[in-house]
């Protein structure tokens, strides 16, 4: 992987993840960033960088050495100042810019063109992102978490083992000799707060989060060996009329029976008049008799979206008391993750990591049309395009000594998906789909260079 200068603008959060994943990438990272009481903290804790200032102006571009910038990164909760930074970065002369907005009018693929000539050379929408990975949930309900790559053409789910899967007790080499034809790969196992790359010896225990690369053919015996079944979604609740919530409810409005709960009186309204199919109600959803009155027990799934991760998670556990089977939580505090996922929610969904996911692929040396940072666990799952002679065309995938903390899922080639097997030899123009541990992604990056 090219070692890149990175310039993050930020205001919080946001900025700051988004520097720990990428510093942990070996990259020379600079946070600009107005609070410098929170920069003191960051330079007692960390080796990175730190301006005080605002990113709109020059001079402060100029002293985090904005002319030698690889990649600038605008991430501050106001689009305006995002856009503004990244136009000024790109003028200064940064070579790629990255700019976070809420408007969704902007993502649309006529005005990138506009964007570009601007020198705002991509946008990310982490709401918009967030509500996407909703709609993908409840379409997969027997999945915790699913990602789709080339057009799902080979998914990544996440499964929680229960003692009604059928794996449980059973080594993968077991599984293999039971099922010779599996359209689906393990490519993770996380347990008890740590993630194994798994061996065929590595045994299947019960409340193990299982990560698996599947062809789609291989979602219903998937989903068989791991015990879980498909259901039908009709009535959703969503607690939270923000953005996420307003952007989930807009695309969902029309496919199921909607409820949303706003806490907040002149917001429930203007929501309420906006959408036609949603029922909005103004309350707040940790009051039990509340959730109770508007038939919380007849609901298929519940989402909490609020600004408040205590409010989401208490909220979720609510709504699995009253039965409902689908649960999902917006996390915004990253040690609550991991406990969450314990305690009986069955998704959590992290803004930060999901803006990470996108903007990672930005900073790697070869070609990577996705990637997904995992909730929960420390890890990404990447699709490389297989360039004419990379290393990891040479052999076999058996033979090629591929790094451990790393494993290869699937390959995607023209309109066709294979799982990884040991004599599967990789070529040119391939995408292939790699889960990989913080590690070992270096040492990933330089087969497909």
């Amino acid at each position: 992987m090219k070692k890149m200068n990175i310039i993050i603008a930020g205001d919080g959060e946001v900025g700051f993840h988004l520097a720990k994943l990428l510093t942990d990438e070996n990259h020379d990272i600079t946070i600009v960033d107005p609070h410098s009481d929170l920069l003191k903290l960051v330079e007692t804790h960390t080796d990175l960088m730190t301006i005080p200032g605002d990113s709109t102006c020059i001079s402060v571009l100029e002293r985090a050495n904005i002319k030698r910038a690889d990649l600038l990164i605008s991430v501050v909760h106001d689009e305006q100042i995002n856009l503004m930074t990244g136009i000024i970065a790109k003028k200064l002369g940064a070579k790629r810019t990255i700019a976070r907005v809420n408007n969704i009018e902007y993502l649309e693929p006529k005005n990138a063109k506009l964007f570009k000539s601007l020198g705002i050379d991509h946008l990310v929408c982490p709401e918009r992102l967030a509500a996407e990975e909703i709609i993908n949930l409840l379409e997969q309900t027997a999945a915790t978490e699913i990602f789709r790559f080339s057009s799902g053409k080979l998914i990544l789910f996440l499964i929680k083992l229960d003692e009604n899967a059928k794996v449980v007790g059973k080594t993968l080499d077991q599984i293999a000799a039971e099922f010779p034809y599996l359209d689906f790969r393990a490519v993770a196992i996380h347990r008890n707060s740590k993630t194994i790359i798994p061996g065929g010896q590595d045994k299947f225990m019960i409340n193990d989060l299982a990560y698996v690369v599947t062809k789609p053919t291989g979602i219903n015996t998937l989903m068989n060996l791991g015990g879980k079944e498909e259901f039908k979604i009709k009535k959703v609740m969503i607690v939270g009329g923000g953005r996420i919530g307003r952007k989930t409810a807009v695309r969902l409005e029309k496919a199921y029976d909607l409820k949303m709960v706003e806490l907040d009186k002149n917001r429930s309204i203007l929501l309420s008049n906006e959408m036609n199919d949603v029922l909005v109600i103004n309350g707040d959803a940790r009051d039990i008799e509340l959730l109770k009155d508007e038939g919380i027990e007849d609901m298929d799934a519940f989402i909490a979206v609020t600004n408040n991760s205590e409010t989401n998670i208490l909220t979720c556990l609510h709504a699995r008391k009253f039965g409902v089977k689908k649960t999902i939580a917006q996390v915004e505090n990253i040690d609550y993750i991991d406990i969450s996922q314990n305690i009986g929610i069955d998704t959590i969904i992290n803004k930060k990591l999901i803006s990470a996911s996108y903007i990672a692929q930005f900073t790697m040396g070869s070609e990577v049309t996705s990637t997904k940072v995992l909730h929960g666990i420390d890890a990404e799952v990447f699709e490389f395009v297989v360039k004419p002679n990379s290393q990891i065309t040479k052999k076999p995938i058996r033979k090629l000594q591929f790094p451990n903390g790393a494993i290869i899922g699937g390959i995607v080639r023209g309109i066709d998906s294979y799982i990884a097997i040991g004599n599967f030899r990789i070529k040119e123009g391939d995408k292939v789909v790699v889960f990989s541990l913080p590690s070992a992604i270096n040492k990933v990056d330089r087969f497909f260079n």
